[in-house]
């Protein structure tokens, strides 16, 4: 049983995150009833407040859970997630400036909104905004999973813990909603500095004080299996296609593409950007633990009071409890809870503009500022509590299989929204046909993967090899969308001629 000491460091930092939340109204003041303002924190983020944003955004409560809970359970491919992050900021360096200042210039909140404007096609904007909206919820269903897996260790052993751990999330996501609302981005982001402080300082603690108590690296490594070592022959094909595809799609869901937007200029977005790859050592630390419980007989121990199926979320939970002292796993496990919180908000708002922008007001075109302001803060509310009934309703597995599906679905924007920032060859039918034929191949494979049984997999059995899923869909959308418009232009001349 955890004991008080955790608990009261636990609560008390969560006090100091409510405060933070709740005084993001008064910070850098704007008239929060515009959506620039409420949902961009009215584009005025500098260089180090889009750092710690965007870390905030892309490494979250399940960072913690998902990348060590891999390494825990099937080793070395789940070491992937290291160089997919170092090729994502290269991504982002070449296209999001470009974005953020077409963005600046139009007016643009969302993806679609480019898009729009630029296949002036109503239906692909909002395709792209119902994608990213359903991409998006397993994404906020997963923070949570991240968060149960903090309750599920810190209630061991008391009664009704699961109980007590529903009770809490809604607290807390009641909590999160009304900051969110009063507030906005600007108390999402002074949260997001909070959580990265905690979370760097859990990473450097863990990382200096497990390996030093058991006796080096070396000994974790012998007390795991070889396959944490070596990557299978058979499984290249799959560590590859897992990076180029990661890499792709990570900055196309919402709310990255929403954090890259509340920048003040694109030169200090290019300086954040180029200073997140420090997050990727944190990263690489993280599924280090993986390995490094396996040194960690208390841990162990613990886990294996578990069913098998769930010890992969609660890695490291444990780790930090069996393997800290005790007030300072507060911090830690504190840091992980947060790192749920913070991204929700920030997702759920990415999808409230989707919907208002994208897809309501496409059906009442003379939307007012004032009505679509309160749109997308109740959207934005709504978003939050679907994604928490669905956790409370079906197994953490099926929520994590499910985020599987929503990053072969949102890669699927990439050619409408990355390489229509550069070239005038697409045409909007042709990409039309392309991202519905992507998302109906990605599922179909997806299902086909999983012998058309509960999602398990998101790698495909090839001649080649086992490949990602979202990589193969990928291609079959750019030969359509590149092919056809190819096509469409070369028809068009002959019948202008």
């Amino acid at each position: 049983m955890i004991s008080t000491d955790v608990i009261v460091v636990f609560v008390a930092l969560f006090a100091v995150f409510i405060g933070l939340g709740f005084y993001g109204k008064y910070w850098r003041r704007g008239d929060l009833n515009h959506v620039h303002e409420w949902s961009l924190a009215g584009r005025k983020l500098g260089t180090a407040l889009v750092f710690f944003l965007i870390g905030a955004d892309l490494y979250t409560a399940y960072s913690f859970v998902a990348i060590p809970s891999g390494v825990f359970a099937k080793g070395s491919l789940y070491f992937f997630a290291i160089p997919y992050v170092m090729l994502t900021f290269a991504v982002a360096l070449v296209t999001m400036p470009k974005l953020w200042t077409l963005s600046r210039e139009k007016g643009y909140i969302t993806a679609s909104d480019f898009v729009k404007d630029k296949f002036n096609s109503r239906t692909l904007a909002i395709m792209i905004a119902v994608t990213g909206i359903v991409a998006e919820l397993p994404y906020i269903a997963l923070q949570i999973v991240g968060m149960q897996s903090v309750l599920t260790v810190m209630l061991a052993g008391y009664a009704n813990s699961q109980m007590v751990q529903e009770i809490s999330l809604l607290i807390a996501f009641i909590i999160l909603a009304a900051f969110t609302y009063t507030s906005g981005l600007r108390g999402a982001t002074l949260t997001a500095i909070f959580k990265d402080i905690l979370v760097w300082i859990t990473v450097i603690a863990v990382i200096v004080i497990v390996p030093i108590s058991i006796g080096g690296f070396g000994n974790a490594f012998k007390a795991a299996s070889s396959s944490y070592v070596t990557l299978p022959e058979n499984l290249v094909p799959a560590y590859a296609t897992l990076i180029l595809g990661s890499a792709l799609a990570l900055y196309l869901y919402p709310h990255a593409i929403n954090g890259v937007l509340s920048a003040q200029s694109a030169h200090k977005l290019r300086s954040s950007t180029a200073l997140l790859p420090l997050y990727g050592v944190g990263l690489a630390i993280l599924a280090l633990m993986g390995i490094l419980v396996y040194a960690v007989p208390d841990a162990m121990k613990f886990l294996s009071s578990f069913p098998e199926s769930s010890r992969g979320i609660l890695v490291v939970p444990s780790l930090i409890l069996y393997s800290l002292p005790g007030w300072f796993s507060g911090v830690a496990l504190l840091g992980i809870f947060v790192g749920g919180l913070v991204p929700a908000a920030i997702m759920a708002m990415a999808q409230a503009n989707l919907l208002t922008r994208n897809i309501v007001k496409e059906i009442k075109p003379n939307l007012s500022d004032k009505s679509e302001i309160k749109i997308t803060k109740l959207s934005s509310t709504i978003f939050k509590f679907v994604a928490l009934g669905f956790v409370f309703s079906v197994p953490a597995t099926y929520a994590i299989s499910l985020q599987l599906l929503g990053g072969i679905l949102i890669v699927q924007i990439l050619p409408a929204v990355l390489f229509g920032l550069y070239t005038k060859v697409l045409k909007k039918t042709p990409l039309i046909t392309g991202l519905a034929a992507g998302i109906v191949s990605g599922i179909l494979m997806v299902e086909m993967a999983n012998n058309f049984g509960q999602l398990t997999s998101s790698l495909l059995k090839t001649p080649l090899g086992p490949l990602y899923i979202a990589v193969i869909s990928l291609g079959i959308n750019l030969v359509i969308s590149f092919g056809g418009s190819i096509i469409q232009k070369r028809h068009d001349k002959k019948s202008a001629s």
